[in-house]
């Protein structure tokens, strides 16, 4: 059977779960839902995406696509494997900041590439096609597309308490605030600014409304598939939709398992619960956007409270310990909306 599946990702949990997800469909686990000519779109979060020493950065766009390609560094879930790390200590050197966001020697290519082509004028999702040829296209062909949500500049920022700031606040790029600050700081608020002028990147529209089959992986709920999300007609399209949209809990026994779900939740006022984060997304019958919810087994207690907010749910196993575990999540998700 062909199929058209999309997926609103943000980097580690989202590109774990496309690993997966894509296992199962060459290895015929996912069938007979799926055949060998279903095709696969990737729209990623590119709110978390900085300029660093005059580099243009896409954290998510690029863990998808280091992952996809067998390049990323498994350890840390991020960056290239067998990574130097050269640059980064000769700019530490000279003092330049920041130093607390490092790119390794191999990496720095990428960002170079990216840049020279947004200096030539050349839109983020045309460059990201001219990446993937070396990084998608060799395995996957035609099968697989990897799109940002937009080609316009979108950065998430947070405001922390600083006692000395005028206002007691201060406001800090997202990175910085999960990389340096390590997310153990409370966010007081979030900001995302360019979100609300911005416009879907071409083909992200279409592979939202048209698919047969529109999943949410284990992102972060806020500042992964949110800010999907936020870009202003994505949501509609969404909601328009005639095939289901299904998403899998981030949250597995009132804890994210990797990121700062937790702490991103707590930030806008939503309960830290799988059955929280459905309500926060809604169902599409009462103009929200998820048609099924997957649950940890953990949490099978609140499958109840989940469909008496119109959702279908059901309650698997959620740890992505390997592909088969992943592609079992996939399956799951697949027969939960039919």
């Amino acid at each position: 059977m062909h199929m058209n599946i999309t997926v609103l990702s943000g980097g580690m949990g989202g590109a774990k779960f496309l690993q997966g997800l894509l296992h199962g469909l060459s290895s015929g686990a996912l069938a007979p839902a799926t055949g060998p000519e279903t095709r696969v779109t990737v729209v990623a979060n590119t709110a978390d995406d900085i300029w660093v020493h005059g580099l243009k950065v896409c954290p998510d766009l690029d863990t998808v696509m280091y992952t996809l390609g067998d390049g990323i560094d498994p350890g840390r879930g991020w960056g290239r494997r067998d990574e130097t790390w050269s640059a980064k200590a000769e700019l530490a050197a000279y003092g330049v900041e920041p130093t607390w966001f490092g790119l390794g020697d191999r990496d720095i290519a990428t960002h170079l590439v990216r840049t020279q082509l947004i200096e030539a004028g050349y839109p983020l999702s045309a460059i990201t096609r001219r990446l993937c040829d070396r990084w998608l296209t060799p395995g996957y062909g035609d099968r697989l597309r990897l799109l940002p949500m937009t080609d316009d500049r979108v950065e998430t920022h947070v405001a922390i308490a600083d006692d000395s700031a005028p206002s007691g606040k201060r406001v800090i790029h997202f990175q910085e605030y999960w990389v340096r600050l390590r997310a153990e700081v409370p966010a007081d608020a979030l900001a995302f600014v360019g979100l609300d002028t911005s416009t879907p990147a071409p083909g992200v529209v279409e592979a939202v409304r048209d698919a047969d089959l529109v999943i949410l992986p284990p992102s972060n709920p806020v500042v992964s598939v949110g800010t999907i999300l936020g870009v202003p007609g994505i949501r509609d399209a969404l909601q328009a939709r005639t095939g289901p949209v299904v998403g899998v809990s981030p949250i597995v026994g009132d804890h994210h398992i990797r990121g700062m779900a937790e702490q991103m939740l707590t930030s806008i006022g939503v309960e830290v619960s799988a059955a929280g984060v459905a309500g926060h997304f809604g169902a599409r019958s009462t103009g929200g956007i998820l048609d099924g919810w997957l649950v940890d087994t953990c949490d099978s207690v609140l499958v109840e409270r989940v469909e008496a907010l119109g959702i279908r749910c059901a309650a698997v196993p959620l740890m992505m310990t390997d592909n088969d575990a992943t592609a079992a999540m996939a399956r799951a998700a697949l027969e939960l909306v039919g």
